[in-house]
């Protein structure tokens, strides 16, 4: 028997696929959250098999769940249900990443497939990866982008990074030229939108 675990903020979402899953034979649910905080808590003391995570929910996101349990869970195969954020997927080792809106059998054949060792990606996605326009950003770059992202001020990304305040207003401003963005929120959006964040 396969244990799974799903976190899904939508609740008729959640509902449905919990209910489909159930019709298996070999697969049992052991738990849902429609919150990623509660998730990572529960999944931590339930132990699945399986963890199915919505990139996109509060407390923390599918993404977030995912690096952490690749540390501190590595037997726990995670499955990515989403459709954007392919490439944070990948980096974070995800064992699959499937479309929302595909059917429920795919879904069925990738948790037998993540528990058999493979790793399972939509095709579509794959696809979508190599038409992405290339990220245009250096590495540090990326790097104060994402330090930008994360909430911090020029100050605080200074002093993560190493760099000297007026480094980092250098850096933004390159960013912004680059991205042809009117403003870092923006290009925070540009970025991400584009799988660079």
């Amino acid at each position: 028997m396969i244990k799974l675990y799903l976190a899904e903020d939508q609740q008729l979402l959640n509902t449905a696929l919990a209910g489909i899953l159930e019709l298996e034979d070999d697969l049992t649910m052991i738990g849902t959250a429609t919150n990623g905080q509660i998730a990572l808590e529960q999944i931590a003391t339930l132990q699945p098999d399986v963890a199915l995570l919505d990139i996109e929910m509060p407390g923390l996101t599918g993404l977030e769940i995912a690096r952490r349990l690749h540390e501190q869970q590595p037997q726990v195969k995670v499955i990515i249900l989403t459709t954007s954020y392919f490439k944070q997927a990948i980096s974070a080792e995800v064992a699959g990443y499937l479309l929302k809106d595909g059917p429920s059998d795919d879904l069925i054949v990738a948790i037998h497939s993540v528990m058999a060792g493979k790793t399972v990606y939509a095709p579509e996605l794959v696809v979508g990866l190599t038409n992405q326009p290339q990220n245009p950003l250096s590495q540090r770059e990326t790097d104060v982008l994402q330090a930008v992202a994360n909430g911090l001020s020029n100050k605080e990304v200074a002093s993560q990074l190493f760099l000297s305040d007026g480094t980092v207003r250098n850096y933004m401003s390159t960013i912004l030229s680059k991205l042809a963005a009117s403003n870092r929120i923006e290009a925070i959006q540009i970025a991400r939108h584009n799988g660079w964040l």
